[in-house]
C-alpha cells in the first residue's frame, strides 16, 4: 500500500473520482452534500488520493468520513470505483511475482484491501478478488476472508429464492456475520470478470442483508437503497 500512497497524485485520479461523484449525487441525491463537502476538501487538499486507501481492513480512512460526513461504505464504494484503473495499472508489473501458496490472508497482497468477490476457477480452486486494485489470489474453501474463522460449521451458503442460477451463490460468514459472492467458472465458463459479475447481481445482495450479513464495500445499488 505503500507504493500506491507515494504513486498517486489527485490529478492523475481526480477527473475519474470526480466523475463517479457525479454520478453517485444522481444515483441518490440524499448523499449530494456529503459529495460536496469531499469535494471541496479534496480541492483544498485535506481528502487526497492516499486517503482513500485501506487502511485496518477497511477502505478509504476515517478521515473520509469525518471530512465529508459520508458513510463507510459510501467512502469505500468512491474509493473503488474511483482508484480502480490507476491501482490496476500500478499493480500490473507486480501481479508475476505472488507465487501460488505464498499469501493466506484474507487482505489484497497488493494493496490491502479487504476481498469483493470469490472466483472458483477450473481445477475447483478458490480466489479472492480484489476490486480496488484487479487483484486476485489463494485462499482456503473453508475459511472465512475476513475474521479468519475456519470449518464448515462457521459457513453459509445462501441464494435466492428466486433465482437459483447455476454456479452463483454467496458464502456468509455465521461468527462475523460477513458475506461474499462468488461464481464457480467451471459452470459458469463464460462469466465476467470478478467486478462486473459482482456489481451485476444485486439480488444476492439483497438475499444476504435481509438476513442479516454485511459485506466491507457496497456497490451503488446497495447505496441507492439505503438512501
Amino acid at each position: 500500500m505503500q507504493v500506491a500512497a507515494e504513486a498517486l497524485r489527485a490529478p492523475d485520479v481526480e477527473d475519474l473520482v470526480g466523475a463517479v461523484m457525479e454520478a453517485v449525487a444522481r444515483a441518490e441525491p440524499s448523499l449530494g452534500a456529503g459529495l460536496q463537502r469531499l469535494a471541496q476538501a479534496w480541492d483544498a487538499g485535506v481528502v487526497t488520493p492516499a486517503m482513500l486507501l485501506p487502511e485496518r481492513g477497511r477502505i478509504a480512512a476515517d478521515a473520509v468520513v469525518r471530512a465529508s460526513g459520508l458513510s463507510a461504505d459510501a467512502a469505500g464504494f468512491l474509493a473503488v470505483a474511483g482508484l480502480r484503473p490507476a491501482l490496476e495499472a500500478l499493480y500490473a508489473p507486480l501481479r508475476e511475482h505472488l507465487v501460488e501458496g505464498a499469501w493466506s490472508l484474507g487482505v489484497c497482497p497488493f494493496c490491502g484491501s479487504p476481498p469483493g468477490f470469490i472466483d472458483v476457477i477450473e481445477d475447483g480452486r478458490r480466489r479472492l478478488a480484489c476490486h480496488l486494485c484487479g487483484g486476485a489470489w489463494g485462499f482456503a474453501k473453508l475459511r472465512c476472508p475476513f475474521c479468519g474463522v475456519d470449518g464448515a460449521q462457521h459457513l453459509v451458503r445462501l441464494t435466492p429464492e428466486e433465482a437459483r442460477e447455476e454456479g452463483y451463490l454467496v458464502s456468509a460468514c455465521r461468527e462475523c456475520r460477513a458475506y461474499i459472492k462468488e461464481v464457480d467458472r467451471r459452470v459458469r465458463w463464460n462469466a465476467g470478470p470478478a467486478l462486473v459479475e459482482d456489481w451485476g447481481s444485486p439480488h444476492f445482495d439483497l438475499v444476504a442483508h435481509r438476513q442479516g450479513y454485511w459485506r466491507p464495500v457496497p456497490s451503488i445499488v446497495q447505496l441507492t437503497a439505503r438512501g
